[in-house]
């Protein structure tokens, strides 16, 4: 099966497209902007299917990560990914992105025991995860400052640009380590989730995990006609 993968929880806008079968990664690319995942998305998506040689009538799934992401973002990429599945029949699963940056760290040989996965989630905060020496999450994820995050924790090896902002807070961060989400891991990821019959999260709960910046106002004034 053909598995297109794509990601806007982080500033990376990633896409990747993943033969299930044979593991391979056919196609992937990875461009930084965090306020360009709208415009960047589609082409992006385009342009791997292209260099995979693959009709987009050809794939089988959609893999998409959920977040933990800021809102404008996140939704981005969980839109695109509702739309092009019903446009083309096929399921969508969800993957937490801090998830599919574990997974670009243990397979790169960044870590081998317990770590942690920290990623920017703005106000001076970050949102993490802890996994364990297999890669798999146990604890989180979470939204917090980082000084509010347990000490022992803290400790750990740690990836991603939440842990690279905050030095202070994450004497463990790996410097040489993703710092943002690839979606040719994320693509393995949920490959490995899918034929293990593994659970992974809905596509449309995606994992906000604090309200957004702009809420409708909940007490108006009321004005009555003259």
């Amino acid at each position: 099966m053909l598995l297109l993968a794509f990601d806007t929880a982080t500033p990376a806008v990633t896409a990747a497209v993943l033969d299930t079968g044979t593991g391979e990664v056919l196609a992937s690319a990875d461009q930084i902007d965090a306020r360009r995942h709208g415009e960047l998305l589609l082409p992006t998506v385009d342009a791997v299917l292209r260099e995979a040689g693959v009709a987009k009538e050809r794939l089988g799934a959609i893999a998409v990560g959920v977040g933990p992401g800021p809102y404008t973002g996140l939704r981005v990429g969980l839109a695109t990914a509702a739309a092009l599945g019903h446009a083309l029949g096929i399921p969508v699963h969800g993957v937490c992105t801090l998830d599919g940056i574990a997974r670009a760290a243990r397979d790169g040989g960044f870590v081998d025991g317990p770590f942690l996965v920290a990623t920017d989630a703005r106000r001076k905060e970050v949102y993490w995860a802890r996994y364990d020496a297999d890669g798999v999450r146990v604890e989180g994820p979470a939204v917090d400052r980082p000084a509010e995050i347990d000490e022992k924790l803290a400790t750990l090896p740690a990836v991603g640009a939440g842990a690279l902002l905050y030095p202070d807070a994450f004497p463990g961060a790996l410097e040489q380590a993703p710092a943002h989400q690839s979606a040719a891991a994320l693509a393995a990821f949920a490959a490995d989730a899918l034929a293990s019959g593994a659970e992974l999260p809905s596509p449309s709960t995606p994992l906000y995990l604090r309200r957004p910046d702009a809420e409708v106002p909940k007490n108006y004034k009321t004005v009555l006609p003259s």
